[in-house]
């Protein structure tokens, strides 16, 4: 995993609750009329936790990858070049239960500077000297596959970086997303799911989230607060969600042995709900 990849992870783990272009692995044409974008066009396997380790342990990076590539084709997203580097990049944040808690990602932009400086050199209008900060980000989360709880606080001590905004568009697939306050768009308690519906450490000491609002493709969904606890959850056909945010380098886990990471021989230490 790259270094702008593992700092990027930092950016985007913040779900406050709510391209490039190159040529794409199959030229072959498709009929999409009617396709609304939440199921696929051909079944998306839901594997074994299993199948993303090797026998020593270790997570398998390569086998998560085509577990996500092979959810790509099934919706007839484009996989340009770029999503075959380094920089789409795979975590299970060293638990060892991928399946479950893990996310692959790619960051389009990642972008922090000024204005007549960098990547705006040509501008001389009022604003130059002036900081901006930007990403373009998207999340792929295989069926039934959540993030950690997580949170991101504004940087403040004059280094510029106030609370990561951010919004979340389901391209395809669906979400629940869960966060720590009640917003405007529809969210109920999480407590009023089935038993068997909630999420992976509701109801512990650590656990900071109250309150669901299910999402599918096509729809947005941000957060009041952007200092908040939150997390996304994949429906049973996975998603790709796009993210749209300020720049974020700071992210923060509810349960006090989470890690962003990937699991090493002899080294998985589990959480336990």
């Amino acid at each position: 995993m790259t270094k702008f990849a593992t700092v990027s992870l930092l950016c985007v783990l913040g779900l406050s609750l709510v391209s490039g272009c190159g040529p794409t692995e199959s030229d072959a044409e498709v009929n999409t009329e009617g396709y609304t974008g939440l199921k696929p066009f051909s079944p998306v396997t839901k594997l074994e936790n299993s199948a993303f380790y090797k026998k020593d342990g270790s997570f398998d990076q390569d086998a998560a990858k085509k577990a996500y590539y092979d959810m790509m084709k099934a919706y007839h997203y484009p996989i340009p070049a770029y999503l075959k580097t380094e920089e789409f990049w795979t975590a299970d944040f060293k638990q060892g239960d991928f399946a479950k808690l893990g996310m692959a990602g790619i960051f389009w932009k990642n972008v922090i500077g000024k204005y007549g400086e960098d990547g705006a050199k040509a501008y001389k209008g009022e604003f130059k000297d002036t900081s901006y900060g930007y990403l373009g980000h998207e999340i792929f989360l295989l069926p039934g596959q959540m993030l950690p709880e997580h949170n991101h606080f504004g940087n403040g001590s004059g280094k510029g970086f106030g609370p990561k905004m951010e919004t979340w568009h389901i391209r395809h697939g669906s979400v629940e997303f869960f966060g720590e306050y009640k917003g405007t768009e529809g969210e109920t308690p999480i407590g009023e799911m089935p038993e068997n519906e909630q999420p992976w450490g509701y109801g512990k000491e650590w656990f900071k989230s109250t309150y669901v609002k299910q999402c599918v493709a096509g729809e947005i969904y941000s957060l009041n607060d952007p200092e908040s606890y939150h997390f996304m959850r994949a429906g049973p056909n996975g998603a790709i969600v796009a993210e749209y945010a300020t720049y974020h380098n700071d992210v923060k886990f509810s349960h006090p042995t989470m890690e962003f990471g990937n699991s090493e021989a002899a080294r998985i230490t589990k959480v336990k709900n």
